[in-house]
């Protein structure tokens, strides 16, 4: 009996799984990747290093309109089964901090184990073709290229989303998914750093603090996250400021007032930064301004701060009044930076909104438009937060929509 075929559109890191699953469970495979190498993205996850899953693994650390769906995947594939998966693989795992690395440190060592099996598995690799149309047969689909027209039993599409399209995910696949009539939540920017209103970033750029950020959006608290803040010479970055990005993004798509009220003293309350301020001032009141907040900030901030008070560097301390003592405190504690954009898709390690998750069926990654047509990945409006989670996404959906690809076609769909 002649094997069924799926086809896979997108050779990413859920596309891989896909077509591992599929062809585990006895479907010829056949993925089409429109870069010269599958799996590019996946080399720059973790920095590099491939932060895979984590040991966390709960529905609250993923974002999206209708997040349902999380825990019926989740359930199928998650933490545990991404774990045996790899390991089965060849992968030694390293848990650092629940954070699990594969212990080469090297997310091609990912992609390396990943790429074996699909050719132990003899899954066909056809790339540097673009999928232009996917039209539904009596006898399955047509996916027709800009080179050519293949014929399958089933469609993946894990085309990816808009994030990072040097590495092949460029929104083509949403495109494809409307084709059969899907809709999408507004696709925008996640995990990436926001641009500040203000002539004072250059003075700041470089500098890395612990700070707490936290999000208002048309002046209602949004999201907040505390971590390494990076300030640039645009505005704020590192993790505090991506975990809160997509609510952001989605704010300024939707043409809100955005701000992000940056604490730098997040382990000191203001009544006790007041306090802590007060003592200092009772054996250090001959300092200069400048010299006073040496050991509290960097001293890039300590000009910023002082400027914005009006206060002179080598003013001594004795002498600043009440108000500017005041004013000083609310820098520190609710410091208010005006967003007024994002990064691009260039930027951004992935983007939020995507294919409504309304219109899969949760226990099969199917569409409930057309039966053998499955959307998987970052194609779907789901994102998760920094720590694995967006591969942990990626290759749940994929395992699940190429084991079920296979089984459907198997019984001739």
């Amino acid at each position: 009996m002649k094997s069924k075929h799926v086809i896979i559109v997108g050779g990413g890191a859920s596309g891989l799984v896909a077509a591992i699953a599929a062809a585990r469970n006895g479907a010829d495979v056949t993925i089409i990747e429109q870069k010269d190498r599958v799996g590019k993205k996946i080399l720059s996850t973790g920095n590099g290093r491939c932060n895979l899953t984590n040991e966390y693994m709960k529905s609250e650390c993923f974002r999206g309109d209708n997040t349902a769906i999380v825990p019926q995947v989740l359930k199928q594939f998650g933490y545990e089964e991404t774990l045996t998966f790899f390991e089965e693989l060849g992968l030694i795992l390293k848990n650092r901090q629940g954070y699990i690395y594969p212990i080469s440190d090297q997310a091609s060592t990912v992609l390396d184990v990943l790429r074996m099996e699909i050719e132990h598995l003899s899954v066909n690799v056809v790339l540097e073709e673009c999928v232009k149309d996917i039209k539904k047969t009596k006898k399955g689909f047509a996916v027709t290229t800009n080179q050519s027209t293949y014929f399958s039993d089933a469609v993946i599409l894990a085309a990816g989303g808009k994030a990072s399209p040097v590495l092949g995910s460029d929104g083509s696949g949403y495109g494809l998914a409307k084709q059969f009539g899907h809709t999408l939540s507004p696709v925008v920017p996640a995990l990436v750093q926001l641009i500040g209103k203000g002539n004072y970033f250059k003075q700041i750029s470089g500098v890395r603090t612990n700070a707490t950020v936290n999000l208002y959006v048309n002046d209602a608290f949004v999201a907040s996250d505390t971590g390494e803040l990076q300030l640039t010479n645009y505005g704020i970055s590192g993790i505090p400021v991506f975990q809160i990005s997509r609510y952001a993004a989605k704010a300024l798509y939707e043409k809100k007032r955005v701000i992000a009220v940056v604490d730098f003293l997040p382990t000191m309350t203001k009544e006790e930064l007041n306090g802590f301020i007060q003592k200092r001032r009772e054996s250090q009141s001959y300092k200069t301004a400048e010299d006073f907040f040496v050991g509290m900030f960097h001293k890039k901030l300590i000009g910023m701060f002082l400027k914005m008070a009006r206060i002179s560097p080598n003013q001594v301390v004795e002498t600043i009044s009440a108000k500017q003592w005041e004013q000083l405190l609310v820098l520190f504690k609710e410091f208010q930076v005006e967003i007024e954009g994002t990064n691009s898709f260039e930027q951004a390690q992935i983007c939020a909104g995507g294919v409504r998750t309304t219109e899969v069926n949760p226990e099969t990654m199917e569409s409930i438009y057309a039966d053998g047509f499955y959307l998987i990945g970052e194609l779907l409006d789901i994102d998760g937060i920094c720590g694995g989670y967006n591969l942990q996404w990626a290759w749940a959906t994929g395992y699940i929509a190429g084991e079920n690809a296979a089984k459907n076609v198997a019984k001739g769909m």
